[in-house]
């Protein structure tokens, strides 16, 4: 466990070369995060020698997360325009794909003059009934607080989106859609700024339509006013594609703005590493349509 550990580390600090400065790593709760408390082992990676390879790598599977925290990557100052995204890396709930959909998303987006912001949420799920539950008290705090230090971190406040894959693309459509619906009872002046975020970015989300059907789950109301979101699925993946296309055409029949990208093949999990297989090509359509939500002008009060 010691060495999967140091090669986390190693993966993480070839993940910041492209960013301006070293990552600042915040926690996201004062005290004791809302909700039930779990005894839980330490915090670690739980790859295991003999699990699958992506694109031919390893990825970092990180478990027993009970101090969630935010990690913001930010990219050069002659790159950087303002936009930031918080980046929730999948797992089912149980651990995070820490690397796959997190840290090497946030190299991605730098290159685009994005910072990016890695949420490491609670893991596993606390809550049986209500699995999502600690991840979107996280990410709503976790948006929050970016906003609320948008200032600081020379973001605009009013580019500050999200990124989800799998389970984590749940988290993030649920902090989208959620409205005036906060999670947890404020506890500071952070609880005070606004957590939805402007755009959203779903990466083969699961767990938006109810089991077995392709109607959304009746927690989830979507109107004219949710932010412009973007997505990207397989029909072959076992995570079943009708969890982007009811979502994307809800979006569509109320009104709002969603761009729905759906291919033949390419399975779940996969991440933004490159193969041969056509939807790992997604980022070149995610960049195109971040241009044209103006998402990556640069913002002359940047530094």
């Amino acid at each position: 466990m010691k060495s999967n550990f140091c090669c986390l580390l190693v993966l993480i600090s070839c993940a910041t070369q492209a960013f301006a400065d070293d990552p600042q790593t915040y926690n996201l709760w004062p005290t004791t995060p809302p909700g039930k408390a779990v005894d839980l082992p330490p915090e670690a990676d739980k790859t295991k020698p003999e699990d699958k390879l992506i694109a031919g790598r390893r990825i970092i599977k990180l478990g027993n997360v009970s101090t969630p925290q935010i990690t913001v990557y930010r990219p050069p100052a002659d790159r950087c325009n303002g936009t930031a995204v918080i980046i929730c890396p999948g797992g089912g709930h149980h651990i995070l794909a820490y690397d796959l959909e997190g840290t090497e998303v946030a190299q991605w987006l730098g290159t685009l003059g994005v910072t990016g912001i890695v949420l490491k949420y609670r893991v596993p799920f606390r809550d049986p009934q209500r699995r999502w539950l600690a991840a979107v008290q996280d990410a709503q705090r976790a948006m929050s607080l970016a906003r609320s230090n948008a200032a600081k971190w020379n973001l605009d406040p009013d580019r500050i989106g999200m990124c989800g894959f799998s389970a984590g693309g749940e988290t993030a459509a649920l902090t989208s859609l959620y409205v005036d619906d906060r999670k947890y009872d404020p506890i500071d002046a952070v609880d005070e700024v606004s957590y939805r975020p402007d755009f959203t970015m779903l990466i083969y989300p699961g767990a938006i339509v109810q089991k077995d059907t392709s109607r959304l789950r009746e927690d989830i109301q979507v109107t004219q006013d949710a932010p412009p979101m973007f997505f990207v699925h397989a029909f072959d993946d076992p995570v079943t594609a009708h969890h982007s296309l009811s979502l994307a055409t809800a979006l569509k029949t109320a009104g709002a703005s969603a761009e729905l990208h759906i291919y033949e093949s390419g399975g779940h999990g996969y991440g933004l590493r490159k193969t041969d297989a056509p939807v790992t090509q997604w980022t070149t359509h995610a960049e195109k349509w971040m241009k044209q939500q103006n998402l990556l002008e640069q913002k002359t009060n940047i530094k």
